[in-house]
């Protein structure tokens, strides 16, 4: 594999952006053989420092009478396409450059006027295999004679990728199929340049849900805004290679890289367009959080909640913070579909609102239980009046006695003493369980977080406030 920046548009082409690429490949784990960065023996490969190789080959064709120079001016050639579609014909070239004699073609571009080269493309259908669409044919006739050097001197897309794929020895060439236009001018030019063709191979168009094609209306769609999301490396590379091929067997959907290496292949390539489902996705990337090591999901979680302004870096170093990250961690990975969903699940941890809670039309219905103000009254006394409760952290197996002794002096069981307690401590009547919820609680009001985490009696004591007991 050879990574090579194509930046002969300089509109378009800056450094930022090469980083950009060259770090997305790297975190998706694709690597290459040779490159701007990695060296190699067909460089440079920066196509803006390879321009006196496009201009030597240029030259030669222009020498071997396969390519011509062309003096139209853009405002011509614009008159020329507005009148073909006026005629309902195909808005290409005319050729007329074509027939003027080479010497006085010579002449009027050594006076200085100004001109582009332009390859003639040859008098018959333009023939060549794809991997995934099989014989293609186009008529010479709906091919227009393409700019390979502009009178700027830049060269052109479709003929610096033929020049370096053929000096670089490219074997293959893969691409999405919206490239297929562009691929009988550079059979061509192989042709004209008396060099192999590559095998070529078009993949099929990736569509939104709606089946248009995917754009940014539909959700991320550069690889920095799936890592953004937290989305892991190795499920969007597991579901971008299930996108248009059909693994052997059929059925089976997850595939660690080497896996992909051993058994994908172009000839199970579908030329039809593939449907990017986000929720797919989203159910590949539960199962390579499930399965990734829960050192790196511990980073990541504290990654997302720092970038939320949830968690201070000087508190990172302690055993004591690392210890609480790793329950924070257990208790919400579990429930996220993409790790950039983390802050908002933290919520129940970090923000508590019991007037929000009260007014929540969902915990209406447990709040007019007819136990409820009694289970709210004994265990906010309960825990409010506990001494042990003031200083030191309070236990899972504390909390536990205490509802205990609410069920005993209010009757109330089962969701009827659950829900009105998890309501008080999370603003919620549903949620994890108490067992892992409790630690977290506790141990986080004692660490110097940015943002405060309330223990169960400061949450408690503002319960209570709030209902005005």
């Amino acid at each position: 594999m050879v990574l090579r920046i194509e930046d002969t548009d300089v509109d378009r082409s800056e450094a930022r952006f090469e980083s950009q690429l060259i770090d997305d490949l790297k975190w998706l784990g694709l690597d290459w053989d040779e490159g701007p960065d990695a060296g190699g023996s067909f460089g440079p490969y920066r196509q803006s420092d390879r321009l006196p190789i496009y201009r030597e080959h240029a030259e030669r064709l222009l020498r071997e009478c396969k390519a011509y120079l062309c003096f139209c001016t853009e405002q011509e050639l614009q008159q020329e396409r507005e009148r073909a579609t006026a005629e309902h014909r195909q808005p290409i070239y005319s050729g007329k450059c074509r027939t003027i004699d080479a010497a006085e073609a010579q002449s009027r571009r050594v006076s200085g006027q100004a001109c582009a080269i332009r390859l003639g493309i040859p008098e018959h259908p333009i023939r060549f295999h794809d991997i995934v669409h099989g014989a293609v044919e186009f008529s010479n006739e709906v091919v227009s004679d393409p700019i390979i050097l502009r009178s700027s001197g830049m060269p052109v897309y479709n003929y610096v990728v033929v020049i370096d794929d053929a000096l670089m020895k490219i074997t293959h060439v893969i691409r999405g199929d919206d490239h297929l236009s562009n691929t009988p001018k550079q059979v061509a030019l192989y042709e004209a340049l008396g060099w192999p063709v590559p095998e070529f191979a078009h993949l099929s168009t990736i569509l939104g849900a709606d089946r248009e094609r995917l754009s940014k209306r539909h959700g991320a769609t550069s690889i920095a805004n799936f890592r953004d999301m937290g989305v892991l490396p190795e499920a969007l590379v597991n579901y971008l290679a299930l996108l248009g091929w059909a693994p052997p067997g059929g059925t089976r959907e997850i595939f660690s890289r080497d896996q992909l290496v051993k058994e994908f292949s172009l000839e199970r390539v579908t030329p039809s367009p593939a449907v990017f489902d986000m929720e797919k996705l989203y159910w590949l990337n539960r199962h390579y959080i499930k399965e990734s090591p829960p050192e790196r999901i511990r980073e990541a979680v504290s990654a997302f909640l720092s970038r939320a302004g949830l968690l201070g870096q000087p508190a990172a170093d302690t055993p004591a913070f690392q210890l609480w990250l790793s329950k924070v961690s257990d208790l919400l990975v579990p429930s996220v579909s993409r790790l950039d969903e983390l802050p908002d699940r933290a919520g129940l941890i970090f923000r508590y609102d019991p007037a929000a809670a009260l007014g929540n039309p969902d915990n209406a219905e447990v709040l007019g239980l007819p136990h409820t103000d009694a289970v709210l009254t004994r265990f906010t006394v309960k825990i409010l009046e506990d001494e042990s409760a003031r200083e030191a952290k309070l236990t899972p197996e504390q909390f536990k006695k205490i509802v205990n002794e609410v069920k005993a002096e209010t009757g109330a069981k089962g969701k009827e003493l659950f829900h009105p307690i998890r309501i008080v401590i999370t603003g919620s009547h549903s949620g994890p369980e108490f067992d892992k919820l409790i630690p977290i609680l506790e141990e986080g009001s004692h660490l110097p977080l940015p943002k405060h985490v309330l223990s169960v009696r400061e949450r408690v004591g503002e319960f209570a406030k709030a209902r005005g007991k």
